[in-house]
C-alpha cells in the first residue's frame, strides 16, 4: 500500500471516534471533553497504520510505542483533570457564538474539525510505519527527541497540578519548575514531540511531511494555545502579566529582569 493510501485509510475510524467523542460531551454538555480524545485519535490513526501496513520493522514498533506513550500519558492526564471539571472558558465563547443549535454544529465545528486535523498531523506516523527498513540516525535522533518531549510536559503538567491543589496557592500564577522558564511547558512539550516524530519520518524518506510538526506549531503558538489561553489573560488575572514580562512564552530560557 502506497504510504498516502496508508495515510487516508486512517480518516474514517477517526472520524467515527469524533463521533463517540461527541456523543459523550453532548450528554455531559461539556465540549472541552474533546481535549481528552485529540491524542487518542493520533493512536488510533498509528494503530491502523500498522494493522494495515506492511509488517511492522523496528521503526514501525518504535513509532507506535512512542505514540502509545505519548497518547496514553495525556489522554490519561487531561481525563482526570477534565471529566468533572466545568466546560473550559475557550469553549463556552464558542457554545455561545453558534447557539441556538451548537448541540449539532459542534459535531463539525469541533469535533469534526479536530479529526481532520489529527489525521493531517499523522501523516509522519504513517511514513515511518509504512517504511520498511533499518533505523538509522534520523530515527534514533527523533526518538530522543519525542521521548524529551514526553518527560518535559509531563514533569510541567505535574508541577501545575501540585501548584493547583495547593489551596494556598489560589490566585496566584504559576512561576516554578519548568514554568519559571516558559510559560507554557506542555506545549513546548508538545512541539518537540512532534518535531521529533517528524524526524522518524526523515529517517523513512518521508520529507514531504514537514506540514505535520509546521501545522502543530503554528496551532500550538497561533491558534489553539498559547495566543488563545492568553487571549484576555492579563484581564482576568492581572499577575499574570508581570509573568508575562519576565517569562519567555515557549521556548524556555531564563528569566528576564525585573
Amino acid at each position: 500500500m502506497r504510504i498516502t493510501a496508508l495515510w487516508l485509510s486512517a480518516l474514517p475510524l477517526m472520524s467515527g471516534l469524533a463521533l463517540v467523542a461527541w456523543a459523550v460531551a453532548t450528554v455531559r454538555r461539556n465540549v472541552g471533553l474533546v481535549d481528552i480524545f485529540w491524542s487518542l485519535f493520533l493512536l488510533l490513526a498509528a494503530a491502523v497504520y500498522v494493522f494495515f501496513g506492511p509488517d511492522p520493522g523496528a521503526r514501525a514498533l518504535l513509532t507506535l510505542v512512542l505514540v502509545a506513550a505519548w497518547s496514553l500519558r495525556l489522554a490519561g492526564y487531561l481525563a482526570a483533570r477534565n471529566w468533572n471539571a466545568p466546560e473550559d472558558h475557550r469553549y463556552r465563547a464558542i457554545r455561545a457564538r453558534n447557539e441556538p443549535g451548537f448541540a449539532w454544529r459542534s459535531l463539525y465545528l469541533v469535533f469534526g474539525l479536530q479529526a481532520v486535523l489529527a489525521w493531517r498531523v499523522a501523516a509522519p506516523l504513517a511514513a515511518a510505519i509504512g517504511a520498511p527498513g533499518a533505523l538509522r540516525a534520523f530515527d534514533v535522533a527523533g526518538a530522543v527527541l519525542v521521548s524529551f518531549g514526553i518527560v518535559w510536559e509531563t514533569i510541567g503538567d505535574a508541577q501545575l497540578a501540585r501548584f493547583k491543589a495547593d489551596a494556598a496557592n489560589a490566585g496566584r500564577v504559576m512561576d516554578r519548575g519548568l514554568w519559571r522558564y516558559s510559560r507554557h511547558p506542555n506545549y513546548f512539550g508538545e512541539f518537540c514531540v512532534w518535531w521529533g516524530f517528524y524526524a522518524i519520518a526523515l529517517g523513512a524518506g518521508a520529507g514531504w511531511t514537514v506540514f505535520s510538526p509546521v501545522l502543530m506549531t503554528v496551532l500550538l503558538l497561533r491558534i489553539s494555545g498559547v495566543a488563545l489561553l492568553e487571549k484576555d489573560i492579563g484581564e482576568r488575572r492581572p499577575a499574570y502579566r508581570d509573568y508575562i514580562a519576565r517569562t519567555n512564552a515557549f521556548f524556555p530560557g531564563p528569566p528576564k529582569a525585573p
